[in-house]
């Protein structure tokens, strides 16, 4: 979830493509969120004393949607649905009691809703913040940038996301604190891929020197599936990091220590 103040009454957000605002909030006891996406409705998460050292968590949503949304509903949300609220009860039973509870199962049919709705890498300039990049030629022939915001839990360090080039491990030619340089040399053109982790997002930059002729015809072809290739391999080091990063409730604890 994600606001644009401070969790309370009147804050903006949602989560994934769904929005609402806070419209009722008693720390500890209640929160109730109304959809402002123009479809009517709340959900709502309430905790109700169940005996000295007890407690009963409730989730509870109410929608009213137009037809489209009810047949996507029906088809997909559903399930993801269910599975978000399952593993949200799941944190909040490790948070409460610090009990490890197995993960639940995911089907077949939520792993690949969720491979579809992951996070896609967007199109940027490459950032000033990529020095090593920057400084990489005298000349640069070609830059490129897909950049993706960092999830709560996911790595901040550099080294963290190499596997992005998992299939062509090339060298590390340059390193900081937050950017990593691999890259390699050869007679026809020169090439670097810059992993940048700054200002909540990672970055994955190309820059590349060409020598001759045989670089170019060679880069006119490998320009055409360059970009899909680029972001294709960011998204899923992104997913895959994101999956093995730990849960809220193990982030709360880890604080809390």
């Amino acid at each position: 979830m994600r606001f644009d103040r401070p969790l309370g009454v009147g804050a903006d957000g949602g989560h994934g493509f769904v929005r609402y605002r806070v419209g009722a909030y008693e720390p500890g006891r209640r929160i109730r969120f109304d959809f402002t996406d123009g479809s009517a409705g709340r959900h709502e998460v309430t905790i109700r004393p169940d005996g000295p050292d007890r407690c009963r968590v409730e989730h509870l949503l109410e929608a009213q949607l137009p037809p489209l949304r009810r047949l996507l509903w029906s088809l997909a949300i559903r399930a993801m649905h269910r599975t978000v609220v399952h593993e949200l009860f799941d944190n909040i039973e490790r948070a409460a009691t610090g009990r490890q509870i197995p993960p639940p199962r995911r089907s077949p049919w939520i792993r690949l809703l969720h491979r579809l709705a992951w996070d896609r890498a967007r199109a940027v300039e490459l950032p000033a913040a990529a020095r090593l990049a920057h400084r990489a030629f005298p000349r640069t022939d070609f830059e490129d940038a897909w950049q993706m915001d960092l999830r709560p839990g996911l790595p901040d360090t550099p080294e963290a996301w190499q596997g992005v080039l998992r299939g062509a491990p090339f060298p590390v030619v340059g390193r900081t604190d937050q950017e990593l340089l691999l890259g390699e040399d050869a007679r026809h053109l020169d090439f670097r891929a810059s992993l940048l982790v700054a200002d909540g997002t990672v970055t994955l930059g190309t820059v590349v020197r060409i020598h001759n002729t045989a670089g170019r015809l060679y880069f006119a072809v490998v320009r055409r599936v360059h970009p899909f290739m680029a972001r294709t391999m960011l998204r899923r080091i992104h997913r895959r990091l994101a999956l093995a990063a730990p849960t809220a409730a193990e982030r709360e604890a880890a604080v809390r220590t």
